[in-house]
């Protein structure tokens, strides 16, 4: 059921050219060289520090490696980190 289900948004998805990570809930990342980080689709900080930042997703987590790493902006569901990135990893 899980595999039709992804099929089915995947083809919506493709006839009204929408984007995927809207369709399947994916996090959208916008990297500007490695001083900044704006993250969308997050579903919740976990952990925040200056060297490391952990983000809830909708399947798993996403956690941000970096120094002197600060949230300059955070909504509902999107986040804006500055500092020195090093090391973006996702966990299913």
């Amino acid at each position: 059921m899980r595999r039709i289900s992804r099929k089915i948004r995947k083809i919506t998805a493709e006839i009204l050219d929408l984007p995927q990570d809207v369709v399947f809930d994916l996090p959208r990342m916008t990297l500007i060289g490695n001083r900044q980080l704006y993250i969308e689709n997050h579903r919740g900080v976990l952990h925040f520090s200056e060297d490391k930042l952990r983000l809830a997703l909708s399947k798993g987590e996403l956690e941000v490696n970096g120094k002197e790493l600060v949230i300059r902006a955070i909504w509902t569901e999107e986040v804006f980190i500055e500092g020195q990135i090093a090391h973006i990893q996702i966990y299913d």
